[in-house]
């Protein structure tokens, strides 16, 4: 009996308790580890990622983990170091192996000269949303099948099988995805924020207009003014807008402008439809794009 029980407490404790940051990240560890990992994600998909409210649970959540994954690009900055110190867990800590930088290997844009704090909310090692880029979103995969390969190596082969069929279901959605935006190529689109830098590179769309007058401060009259004389001029006619961004400042842009407002979230479970995992997050957005991007 004795023999027995050690056996039941050794397979159950074969599952890795894994915490997220953000819900992307959630979403992949678990299409990754399956029933092995057993996902917490700090964020809630429609919070502001650079402004997390941290709870006491999340520090008892992070004392239990055996994996932690971040960004690794600043966007956590200013919330998650102090939770971390919290937790007392010599397991996430940086540097150990249940920490996980999932900005490790990725080609990060707008990464600033100099840091500037006139010039807004900048992240020193540059933009953090490359998630949006669903080939990066290959590269986090790997990195996680890679971790989870580390801290459980009886689960290596079902992790490394779990990333071989998203890598492949990842490569044919980015055949559709591409030709679905292929006749919008060059086309301008507003964003909120600087979230939408890596999804409109993968897809050749143009930002660089934004109702936010910097990174993190919030729109003034006298900037709004200056975004609709932009796109009254080119003319812009699609604004992107996100969970927990101001959807009446959006509103108002695109009264004087006819432009048409596509909401977007840059986690899954944030549009509460059709976008319960990664892959079909980016599925949802590329055609509430392409269909705004195509007109009436």
């Amino acid at each position: 009996m004795a023999s027995l029980l050690l056996l039941a407490a050794g397979e159950a404790r074969a599952t890795l308790r894994v915490v997220a940051t953000t819900p992307e990240y959630g979403s992949l560890a678990a299409t990754i580890g399956l029933d092995r990992v057993s996902v917490t994600t700090l964020a809630r998909p429609t919070e502001d990622p650079h402004f997390v409210d941290a709870k006491p649970s999340h520090i008892v959540t992070l004392n239990r983990a055996d994996i932690l994954i971040e960004g690794g690009a600043d966007l956590e900055i200013g919330w998650l170091a102090p939770l971390v110190e919290g937790a007392r867990n010599p397991r996430i800590q940086p540097g150990a192996p249940g920490r996980i930088r999932a900005s490790e290997g990725i080609e990060l844009l707008d990464v600033p000269a100099t840091l500037d704090r006139s010039q807004g909310d900048l992240h020193g090692a540059g933009n953090p949303h490359f998630m949006m880029d669903p080939a990066n979103a290959a590269i986090v995969a790997r990195h996680l099948a890679d971790a989870f390969c580390r801290n459980d190596a009886d689960g290596c082969p079902a992790y490394k099988a779990s990333l071989a069929r998203f890598e492949a279901a990842l490569e044919e959605k980015m055949k559709e995805w591409t030709a679905k935006l292929a006749p919008f190529r060059g086309t301008r689109v507003v964003t909120y924020h600087n979230t939408w830098r890596y999804f409109a590179a993968r897809f050749g769309l143009v930002t660089g207009t934004f109702l936010e007058p910097k990174p993190g401060i919030p729109p003034s009259p006298p900037h709004l003014a200056s975004v609709i004389g932009e796109m009254q001029r080119d003319p812009i006619r699609v604004i992107l807008v996100e969970p927990y961004q101001s959807r009446k400042t959006a509103e108002m842009v695109a009264g004087h402008t006819n432009a048409r407002i596509v909401d977007v979230c840059q986690f899954p479970g944030g549009l509460g439809k059709g976008d319960a995992d990664y892959i079909s997050l980016i599925d949802t957005v590329v055609g509430a794009v392409a269909a705004a991007l195509a007109g009436p």
